[in-house]
């Protein structure tokens, strides 16, 4: 019986639900699939291994094949095709493709010259009326055009970070309006208020804390437009629970490394706003030492932050004119030198 494999490539910036349903379908023939992914900077900032990644993650039975050198003509000459067709056979390595999935109009010769059956699938974008130049333009519209994972990659987490009473809450809540999103809540606030004993909690109760403040984020990250701001985060859990233990739970130390990689952009509130002394808090001199904790710990994880300053006001405007100048994806040094932040 002749083993049938299938092949089928693209960009995949980003993935969506016209892509999955040709992979989806080769699997459903093919007793083997391979899927080739070009890199493509000059269609999106999203980097070859994030939109590589995507492919393991929601089909891990897959062959992926990143295409990081493929050829960038664009036509249909003969010299592009051959071009084209050359560096595909290059990369499958004498591997033996049967059937080429596509549903674009170069799977007829692309097929040839694999030898392959050519599998056209949804050519006419009835099943899935959508493209990746619609998600490009309007990621949050066409969401449900989107596998979560791949959803969640393309939103910029915006998390702020400092002492009680400097302004996190008020800063994250009016983005969210102004940016017509959603933020989210200190959820170690809320649940200190129903558990705490005495002011205080226990290890286990802080690694709680940590674990369902990062459930609530993956929630809204999936509800959110371009961005989620967030107030605090396990870093921050992860210094009160040197305050009032001096240890730290181990899987609280590993939420907080998780941390390190999981926002892209980190803000420190200083303390240089009134401080607003109510029954839950430990006073205005703990919290310019607790701010300092929070900064060199950022500094030691080497996690690059900026400091907001100043009044809510002049907070929230220094916040938006580095989300003006922020890409997703982009190189976040170059940002740090823009003259104008």
């Amino acid at each position: 019986m002749i083993h049938k494999c299938g092949l089928t490539l693209g960009k995949y910036a980003p993935l969506h639900k016209g892509h999955q349903w040709v992979i989806e379908t080769a699997l459903a023939e093919m007793d083997e699939v391979v899927v080739m992914i070009y890199d493509c900077p000059e269609v999106t900032a999203i980097p070859l291994t994030v939109r590589a990644n995507w492919l393991r993650k929601i089909y891990p039975q897959i062959q992926v094949i990143e295409a990081w050198d493929g050829p960038l003509e664009v036509g249909y000459t003969p010299e592009i095709k051959k071009k084209h067709e050359d560096y595909i056979l290059k990369q499958l390595e004498s591997k033996k493709i049967t059937h080429f999935y596509c549903s674009e109009f170069y799977g007829e010769h692309v097929s040839q010259a694999l030898g392959a059956v050519n599998r056209l699938i949804d050519c006419d974008r009835k099943t899935f009326p959508i493209s990746g130049t619609q998600v490009r333009r309007d990621t949050y519209v066409f969401r449900e055009h989107l596998h979560p994972d791949v959803y969640r990659d393309l939103i910029t987490n915006v998390v702020f970070l400092g002492a009680p009473s400097t302004g996190k809450t008020t800063i994250a809540s009016q983005l969210a309006t102004e940016y017509n999103t959603v933020w989210m809540p200190e959820y170690g606030r809320e649940y200190w208020e129903k558990h705490q004993i005495n002011r205080r909690l226990t290890l286990f109760q802080l690694v709680e804390i940590a674990k369902g403040h990062l459930e609530g984020e993956e929630a809204l990250l999936l509800q959110a437009n371009q961005y989620l701001f967030t107030d605090t985060n396990a870093l921050t859990t992860y210094q009160f629970s040197l305050y009032y233990h001096k240890t730290v739970a181990p899987e609280l130390i590993e939420l907080a490394h998780q941390a390190m990689s999981r926002y892209d952009l980190v803000f420190i509130c200083d303390t240089d706003i009134p401080y607003d002394d109510t029954w839950d808090r430990s006073g205005e001199a703990n919290r310019s030492i607790f701010k300092k904790q929070i900064e060199n710990d950022l500094i030691v994880r080497k996690i690059p932050f900026f400091r907001l300053n100043g009044d809510l006001n002049t907070r929230i405007i220094f916040v938006k004119k580095v989300l003006s100048h922020y890409q997703k994806y982009g190189n976040l040094g170059e940002l740090f030198f823009q003259k104008n932040i």
